[in-house]
């Protein structure tokens, strides 16, 4: 029980915290999906990939082509003529794991070439997401993509104006989230909190009531 009340009493205080901060979010999703440098480095890496796949491809055509001709020859090939079959099956698909393995396996070469195509551009978005933040005067920014969050309000959507900065052309989608921004209950409260300030009673008004 005492752990219990402990833990909450953490949560109390770091949830004070945060609400002293200002709190904000982006897409690196969305931001990909619409930068036109990132969408060519998709292909960079997609054509890359491909060529390795044909290459796979090949090797396991080889195999098949192989093992054909052992199952048509099986009866009548000599003993030394089906153990050098074997053999060369046998390497022809350890050369094909080898290769699998260095381009698609642990740390192989498909990590780290998307890692090098792709670095520059998560250089530019961290960038443009650091011009925003600083700015506005952010002091967290969370990336939804990675890290979904069971609400948002689009007030503190930080995506669109990030893209702007990246130089993407975001008009249509400015308007949408205008909308959901309006639709939000939340922010209606804030404007009527704003605009329904205490009124203040003057002394003439209170001494005519006398």
């Amino acid at each position: 029980m005492k752990k219990i009340i402990f833990a909450l009493i953490i949560i109390f205080f770091s949830n004070i915290n945060l609400f002293s901060q200002k709190i904000g979010f982006f897409n690196s999703k969305l931001i990909r999906e619409k930068l036109p440098d990132a969408k060519l480095a998709e292909q960079r890496s997609q054509t890359i990939v491909e060529e390795w796949r044909r290459e796979l491809k090949s090797m396991e055509d080889k195999e098949e082509s192989l093992l054909f001709d052992m199952k048509k020859n099986r009866l009548i090939w000599s003993d030394a003529e089906k153990a050098k079959k074997e053999t060369e099956l046998f390497d022809l698909q350890n050369r094909r794991q080898k290769y699998a393995n260095e381009k698609f396996g642990p740390k192989g070469e498909f990590d780290k070439t998307v890692i090098d195509i792709f670095r520059p551009i998560e250089e530019k978005i961290f960038a443009a997401v650091q011009e925003v933040a600083s700015k506005e005067k952010y002091d967290f920014i969370w990336d939804q993509s990675t890290q979904p969050l069971a609400y948002v309000n689009f007030k503190y959507d930080i995506t669109l104006k990030v893209l702007k900065v990246l130089g993407v052309d975001v008009s249509t989608e400015e308007k949408e989230q205008a909308q959901k921004i309006s639709q939000d209950p939340r922010n209606d409260e804030d404007k009527k909190n704003e605009t329904q300030a205490p009124r203040r009673r003057s002394r003439t008004t209170n001494s005519n009531e006398k």
